[in-house]
Parts: C-alpha cells; sequence; structure tokens
C-alpha cells in the first residue's frame, strides 16, 4: 500500500482518519467501527463492501 495514498484516504462516511491493518489488507475506521477491504493494493471505499469491526479488533 503506497503511504502517499494512505496519506490522504480518509473513511468516506464520517471523513475520519483510517488505520492500514496489513495483515488482513483492509483499512480500518475506529470511529464507525468499518474496514474497507484492499483488493489488488486498491482500496474499496464503498460503505457497501466495509464489514462490522469488533470491539477485540480495535484494541
Amino acid at each position: 500500500m503506497d503511504k502517499k495514498l494512505l496519506d490522504i484516504l480518509v473513511c468516506p462516511s464520517c471523513k475520519g482518519p483510517l488505520i492500514y491493518d496489513k495483515k488482513k489488507s483492509e483499512l480500518i475506521c475506529k470511529a464507525d467501527r468499518l474496514a474497507y477491504p484492499i483488493r489488488d493494493d486498491i482500496p474499496v471505499m464503498l460503505e457497501d463492501e466495509a464489514r462490522p469491526v469488533s470491539d477485540d479488533e480495535l484494541k
């Protein structure tokens, strides 16, 4: 994942910061508790494609 791209991407729902989870290949929004997938090095920034994130995953 390109560092420059990570610096400008925000959550499409709340416009908050995203955390890159390299192991799961996701961008996580803590505020909305959503994880956006990264497929073929391209972030899929659609709320319909995001999955809910549990409390344990946010720690």
